[in-house]
């Protein structure tokens, strides 16, 4: 028997994957943005403590304690910690609300990058002023910076789809 033969255009098979990686890639920034905002909660929360916890105190070297409650804390009385879950919300609400934004993308890269500045700048207070690490912005940092990799992604795969 001969194959039923169509003569509707043939639409090529490229075009529902890339929306569907671009759909998989704004999920991924999201679920790493509530993950972000768990962690600077957390802090937020840790910062707030009056008592002395035992939270995340390691070592010496190793303090939440310490970096939350030093004066590099807080930036003209705000919290980091606060700027964190704020930074976060706003890269979830765009990953999500307006996903579909045609400049969502390259939004995302600017709120991430500069989310990964102000976390290597707290990154050096850590090192070089206190002397002390603490897990919770380590893991905001890492997190940040997933948030940088996978908007990238997300903004090339948006100029790929308008370059075809």
């Amino acid at each position: 028997m001969p194959d039923a033969v169509s003569n509707s255009p043939q639409v090529p098979q490229t075009a529902p994957k890339r929306a569907g990686a671009n759909l998989a890639t704004m999920t991924a920034i999201a679920l790493v943005a509530v993950a972000g905002v768990a962690v600077s909660s957390i802090s937020l929360y840790e910062h707030f403590t009056s008592s002395k916890t035992s939270f995340c105190d390691f070592s010496e070297a190793l303090n939440c304690d310490i970096v939350n409650r030093s004066t590099y804390s807080a930036v003209l009385g705000v919290p980091v910690a606060l700027i964190g879950i704020i930074g976060y919300l706003l890269i979830t609400t765009l990953a999500t609300i307006y996903r579909n934004q045609t400049e969502t993308p390259v939004v995302l890269l600017i709120a991430s990058a500069g989310g990964l500045g102000f976390a290597l700048y707290l990154t050096y207070i850590e090192k070089f002023k206190l002397g002390v690490w603490c897990v919770l912005c380590l893991t905001s940092l890492g997190l940040i910076c997933c948030e940088v990799i996978l908007s990238a992604a997300a903004n090339r795969r948006t100029r790929n789809r308008a370059d075809v």
